[in-house]
């Protein structure tokens, strides 16, 4: 599934926001989907820019946007039932979170740091979200 359409989910579920905070909740979707479902929601890499986890084709199709209405090709009917489910508890408890916060959350975490940590773009791979992610409290 692109990432397009979780991202179009999830401002169809969450209302419109800006670009940063739009990035780290499909980062946190992906990441709990590792641990939750054993799976990806998206196929799309996820890398470690300075403001934290993008997803560069979400940033290109946004870009020069500030705040983020709907994204351009993104269908959201395509989301299934169980994703669905996971980015709802996603968003339960970090969607009322501004982006700073989520930027700045995403900063000491495992992933981000490591990955950034090898360099600017790096992936953050889906093996190394989920091993971190599965040591914590569920959210």
């Amino acid at each position: 599934m692109p990432v397009k359409d979780i991202a179009q989910y999830i401002l169809e579920t969450n209302g419109p926001m800006t670009s940063m905070k739009l990035q780290k909740l499909v980062y946190y979707s992906q990441a709990w989907a590792t641990v939750w479902d054993d799976d990806l929601l998206f196929e799309e890499q996820i890398q470690a820019w300075d403001n934290g986890p993008v997803v560069r084709e979400l940033w290109e199709a946004n870009k020069g946007k500030f705040k983020i209405v709907s994204v351009d090709g993104g269908d959201s009917s395509t989301v299934n039932e169980a994703q669905r489910e996971t980015i709802g508890r996603v968003l339960d408890f970090y969607g009322a979170k501004n982006a700073q916060w989520l930027s700045d959350l995403t900063h000491m975490e495992n992933p981000w740091k490591d990955a950034f940590a090898q360099g600017q773009n790096t992936e953050i791979t889906p093996q190394a979200m989920s091993e971190y992610y599965s040591t914590l409290e569920p959210a």
